[in-house]
């Protein structure tokens, strides 16, 4: 058996926080994978759940089902950034670099991975202490 955790249709449901009807459309329409069994005794797993969730988190950010297809087989392409609205959550971090020198970095939009802002952020503190070096206090 090479997936131990094994859950009814129903729970499933409540673990993905979507209505039955959601999640069979998913399975006929090969969004996720297909339950072992049949009818009343069919059993999902890990991978169908994780699916779910990335399903349900891509389609929150405006991703179309078509789209979503694609990224679940592994079809490479970034997903295009939404216009900014009014009343939208960024999320932005704040590099202060010295006293009246922010840098504000928005991972998301600029396509960085976590190790690239630190990356870019150690190359930003880097740059700045080779051009104050000899500056004299």
């Amino acid at each position: 058996m090479s997936d131990p955790v094994q859950h009814t249709l129903n729970e499933l449901c409540v673990l993905a926080d979507l209505p039955v009807r959601t999640v069979r459309y998913y399975v006929q329409h090969g969004l996720i994978d297909r339950p072992v069994g049949e009818t009343r005794a069919a059993r999902y797993g890990a991978a169908q759940l994780e699916q779910l969730l990335l399903i349900k988190k891509w389609s929150a950010a405006g991703v179309s089902l078509e789209r979503i297809r694609e990224l679940l087989q592994g079809v490479e392409a970034d997903v295009p950034a939404r216009a900014r609205q009014a009343g939208a959550v960024e999320v932005h971090s704040h590099l202060h670099v010295a006293d009246g020198l922010e840098v504000v970095i928005e991972p998301g939009r600029a396509q960085l991975s976590p190790e690239q802002v630190r990356a870019f952020t150690r190359g930003v503190m880097a740059l700045y202490e080779s051009i104050t070096k000899g500056k004299t206090k």
